[in-house]
């Protein structure tokens, strides 16, 4: 059995004003080089939870705490911030915020220099090396990608030697091609260098992949501490509350007779495969669960043309007056009606092509139109009742003290008549009626998101533009954003998002866009990119589970909900037994 390397007692913790404690009672036991997933709900007490390892609960944040945390074998009690820290790392979800110094070598050698020590830079050094950053080390931080800043505030924290890693939300902001590399760093420091690795996460399948123990947390207590294939097993446990378990589990887990329920399931595509290949040999008779989903439709090609851009390409200078191209020969149009996804890895320029169409930065050669507008030089004010852009962060639309204020500043701002009515029409819609005297800043990341949308939605604008928007969003509210959009449908009839976020678009999109280093590389449907494995792996980017079992099991489409998924096989294994007879 391994060596207990840190341990919770009853810990117990009220923030200031609270009327109920976030933490009671919880007892928690982490072993020496485990690598561990901390899950629950919004509001669960996660992240506070993982305060308390290194301090910051009770010295930093504040409040009404007990109980006993022991970190190496050692009481943490009297110990500061700065000593814990020692021992733990810590990475925030805000992990730019970690981000302090100019160029990557200063920010990774900074950790050890305040802490006195004379290796500071060869500390930061071996950091970088085991980040896979060595090659940017002295390069500027406004120069990195975001999958690039985020191995640095790992980097940052390994750069003290620390046994335990907290990471929270490790892939929140990242495509998945980087989300796995981020992963695949964790696992060999981990697996070849010891560290004993916490992540608060909400995407089951990184789960499955790459942790061994899982915690579930819920309303401030520890429900269980489970081996990763039994906690994700307990479907049934983890749906009561808002917890996805990875889509090959859950359809694994629906396609089971009630009979013969397993308590132990598979947890990705290839052990889905299996499972599911066993049970058409054995000829097992179901009925199907609900109709198959109806393929989107593509808004016709005769609808109207509402942008174009003409072989578009977009340059900035860097630091060292260096031209850098973004975006390299852009020809596309946009037609009236459609709901479009643009994919594609970091980098691969679909905020810089959104912020293009909303007149945000000006093209360095070629043209764009917007309603037979020629953007190119225009002021961005004058196409704001035009284009709609939301931001990928919430906050940055918010100046008001309250969500009714928020969405009337900016029709009142444009001029526009009958400010009442459409704010008043803006909350209905959007479920936002009972937060209308909030302040849109303390408010759920959801329902921020919400905000954002109501105040774009409001203006009337021909074309909105939504960058990441499901960023930083649990996969619960991630599902209420489906419907968040098409709520929007009903506003606005043209709509693009930039997106990661695979499950979003299959359930969304009518029409996919994929970028890769600053170009298009296809344009189509639902059907055809999904169906193109390669196109998405070239794109830094995935198939789901879903799509990826569809393909291993011979379905006659690739699949992009669970309910189509589930009536496919059962549809495929009654032709199967009817076939035999």
């Amino acid at each position: 059995m391994r060596n207990t390397i840190l341990e919770l007692n009853k810990i117990n913790f009220t923030y200031p004003g609270a009327e109920q404690p976030v933490l009671q009672d919880v007892d928690l036991r982490l072993g020496e080089g485990d690598f561990i997933a901390i899950i629950g709900s919004n509001g669960s007490g996660k992240s506070t939870l993982c305060k308390c390892f290194n301090g910051l609960i009770p010295h930093y944040y504040t409040g009404d705490f007990s109980g006993e945390v022991t970190v190496c074998g050692q009481s943490a009690d009297g110990k500061s911030v700065a000593e814990l820290s020692k021992r733990i790392g810590y990475v925030y979800q805000d992990f730019e915020n970690q981000l302090v110094r100019p160029t990557v070598l200063d920010d990774v050698s900074f950790t050890p220099l305040n802490y006195g020590f004379t290796d500071y830079k060869e500390r930061g050094e071996r950091a970088l090396a085991l980040t896979g950053l060595s090659d940017l080390r002295h390069e500027f931080i406004w120069q990195l990608s975001g999958g690039q800043k985020h191995l640095l505030a790992l980097a940052g924290a390994l750069a003290m030697d620390p046994e335990i890693l907290v990471i929270d939300e490790p892939v929140a902001q990242l495509d998945p091609q980087h989300a796995r590399h981020i992963y695949d760093i964790l696992q060999r420091l981990n697996e070849e260098h010891g560290k004993t690795i916490v992540v608060i996460e909400h995407h089951a399948e990184f789960i499955a992949d790459y942790c061994k123990n899982v915690v579930l947390m819920d309303q401030g207590k520890m429900r269980w501490q489970k081996p990763v294939r039994e906690a994700l097993s307990s479907v049934e446990e983890l749906l009561e509350l808002g917890i996805y378990p990875p889509d090959v589990t859950r359809a694994a887990w629906l396609l089971q007779p009630d009979d013969q329920k397993s308590k132990l399931l598979p947890l990705n595509a290839e052990e889905g495969s299996t499972r599911m290949m066993l049970r058409q040999d054995a000829n097992v008779e179901t009925l199907p669960i609900g109709r198959i989903q109806e393929q989107l439709p593509t808004a016709a090609k005769e609808e109207s043309s509402i942008v174009q851009l003409e072989n578009v390409h977009l340059s900035y200078r860097t630091i060292h007056k260096v031209l850098h191209p973004v975006l390299n020969g852009i020809q596309l149009e946009l037609r009236q009606g459609e709901s479009i996804a643009l994919i594609g890895n970091n980098g691969a320029g679909k905020s810089s092509l959104m912020k293009l169409i909303a007149g945000i930065v000006r093209p360095t050669a070629g043209t764009v139109k917007v309603k037979e507008m020629t953007v190119n030089g225009l002021p961005p004010e004058r196409l704001s009742g035009t284009v709609a852009y939301v931001f990928q962060n919430p906050e940055e639309m918010f100046i008001e003290d309250s969500v009714r204020k928020e969405i009337a500043y900016y029709l009142k701002a444009r001029k526009l008549p009958d400010t009442d009515e459409r704010v008043d029409e803006m909350l209905k819609a959007f479920r936002l009626s009972e937060l209308a005297e909030r302040d849109a800043r303390l408010l759920s990341g959801g329902q921020q998101r919400r905000v954002s949308l109501a105040i774009g939605a409001a203006v009337k604008p021909a074309i909105m533009l939504l960058d990441e928007p499901t960023a930083n969003l649990d996969i619960s509210t991630k599902q209420e954003m489906v419907h968040v959009l098409e709520t929007l449908r009903n506003h606005v009839k043209t709509v693009v998002i930039a997106t990661h976020d695979m499950q979003l678009v299959s359930e969304w999109a009518s029409r996919i866009i994929v970028m890769h280093q600053g170009r298009i590389i296809a344009d189509g449907t639902k059907d055809e990119i999904f169906a193109d494995g390669l196109l998405l792996r070239r794109a830094g980017l995935a198939q789901t589970q879903l799509m990826e079992l569809s393909r291993m099991l011979g379905l006659p489409r690739i699949c992009s909900s669970l309910e189509e998924f589930v009536s496919l096989v059962e549809k495929k294994e009654v032709a199967a037994i009817h076939g035999s007879r």
